[in-house]
Parts: structure tokens; sequence; C-alpha cells
């Protein structure tokens, strides 16, 4: 009965989801263009890290006016979704769906999917697993929310999950632990990941669940704290840290190898102590959308 409700337009589910589609992959969020303009000023930065940061702007912004791609890896499409009780998702990811085969084929998006066992590029990017999607139940919403994350695989291939204790860093089952295992995996990574990275961090939970909390991270703008005041303080140390490594822009030196450091905590078993690191690039590429149950935007987030 309460699926009847649910109006079923995935046309107009497609025209939303492709104009977030072209923002996520075409437009810098404003907290990160800021962050690394502020960084090309630092006085204390090398000049080739300034030239560097500098390269990243004219790229932000040729990508915003073309639009084009901001990175010619256009990532894994990870969406998370937060819908009303009694909402049938059906027609909205149908048009999901479709959103990111016409995205594809707009240029928007690289054809990125591969199917792993035989190597088979899929041209629209859909597979029974791809995009990856989160539907969550919101009680009491009467809207849907939809955030977008593109990541690509450079980044991917350095992020990390340690369990602890782990006597090679060394670091233990606390937050000094957590300390040592961030700044071990920023510094493995060097600049591989692209940097000057963002971190999403999970501390607690199974392997699965805490990387894929980790990443959620990411969704957060580089000017929140995370709610518990330790967690706060160490964000701030971590950063302030990372960025004392001397890795830089892209690995070549400098003091902005960090964006931001995101920490988040949860439940664990008491056999484990996993902590998750998701390492976003500098082209920290997430956009969200608040639509009505048709379909119809209503206001654009991030």
């Amino acid at each position: 009965m309460n699926a009847a409700r649910t109006p079923r337009h995935p046309a107009a589910w497609t025209e939303t989801v492709v104009e977030l589609i072209r923002r996520t992959s075409t437009e810098l969020p404003d907290d990160i263009m800021t962050a690394i303009t502020r960084a090309a000023d630092d006085s204390r930065e090398d000049p080739s890290a300034v030239s560097i940061l500098r390269t990243l702007i004219e790229n932000a912004d040729l990508a915003c006016t073309t639009p084009s791609p901001i990175c010619q890896d256009t990532g894994t499409l990870t969406f998370w979704i937060e819908i009303p009780p009694g909402f049938d998702p059906s027609p909205m990811i149908d048009g999901l769906r479709e959103a990111v085969a016409e995205s594809t084929r707009r240029g928007y998006l690289r054809r990125n999917t591969i199917e792993t066992l035989g190597g088979v590029s899929r041209d629209d990017n859909l597979a029974p697993d791809a995009p990856v999607l989160h539907v969550e139940t919101t009680p009491g919403a009467e809207e849907i929310r939809l955030w977008l994350l593109l990541k690509g695989g450079g980044c991917e291939n350095v992020s990390a999950q340690y369990s602890l204790p782990d006597a090679s860093l060394p670091a233990g089952r606390d937050l000094d632990g957590v300390r040592a295992c961030v700044l071990h995996a920023v510094w493995r990574a060097q600049g591989l990941g692209c940097a000057p990275g963002i971190l999403g961090v999970c501390i607690g939970g199974d392997r699965a669940e805490g990387y894929l909390h980790a990443k959620r991270q990411l969704l957060r703008p580089l000017g929140d704290a995370a709610p518990e005041p330790e967690l706060a303080a160490l964000e701030t140390r971590l950063l302030r840290e990372a960025n004392t490594l001397g890795i830089g822009p892209m690995g070549l030196g400098g003091v902005t190898t960090l964006l931001g450091v995101k920490l988040a905590a949860l439940s664990r078993l008491p056999a484990s102590y996993f902590v998750s690191i998701a390492y976003s690039c500098w082209a920290c590429r997430r956009r969200g959308c608040v639509a009505a149950r048709d379909g119809t935007p209503k206001g654009w987030l991030g």
C-alpha cells in the first residue's frame, strides 16, 4: 500500500541524476578549491609546490567552464541515498542507472567499468554491481537525499586498513595507535594518491563496514569537525603533523600533503580493532541533491 504512493517517474530521476553527475565530475567543491588556493598562497610553500597547486586550480577552472571531467579517471560511482518510509526506490534506481549511461554518452564519465574476469569494458558503466548504491530509510523524512562520490583508482590504490595491535609500527589499541596508522599510510602513499589528499578514517567496525564508513567521511566538508572532542582534536593534530612530512603536492615536496582528515568510529568486536583509511586525491569529487518523491530537484548540496 505504501509503495503505491510513490510516483513512477524514472525520466525525472534520470534528468536530476545526470545533473548531479555533471556537477560532481566537472565542478570542484568550493571548500576544496578554497583550500588549494590558500595553500598556493602560503608563503611557507615550496615554489615547485606552488606551481603544481596553481596548475590544479587552472585545471579545475577549465573543467568547470568546458564542462569536462576534472580528472580523466572519473572513478567508482558510489551513491548514498536516504529515502522516506514507504518510498519505493525502484523508479529512482531505474532513472539513476539510465543517468549513468547518459552521462557516459555525454562525456561526464569515462568508460570506467571493467568486467574483472573477462576484462571487457562496460561502455555504459553499468553492471549488476555498478554503480554502487547504498539506500537507507530515514524515519520522518519527506524528501530524498542523494550523495555521490567519484573516487579514482590512483587514490583508491593507496587507501589502507590496519589491524591493531601492530608491532611493526608500533601501534596499540588506542588513539595513539590510530595516529601511527594514519601517518604511516600517508608516508607510504607519498605522491601516488595525487596529493594533497583528504583522508576519511574509521576506527572500529569490521573490515567491510569500517572501510565503507571511512569512505563516507569524504562527504564531510573540510571545515567541519568530528562531534567527539577526542576525535576532533586528533583530526587537527593529524593534519598538522602530516603536513610536516615534506611529501607535498604530487609527492614532490612541500608543506601541503593533506587538505583534511575526517575521523569517525564504529563499535567493534573484542577481538578486532581495525583502522580503515580511505584516501582521496586533491579532486575530492562529492556532491549531493535533495529531491522530491517524483525526482524533481529541490536543492544541491556540497
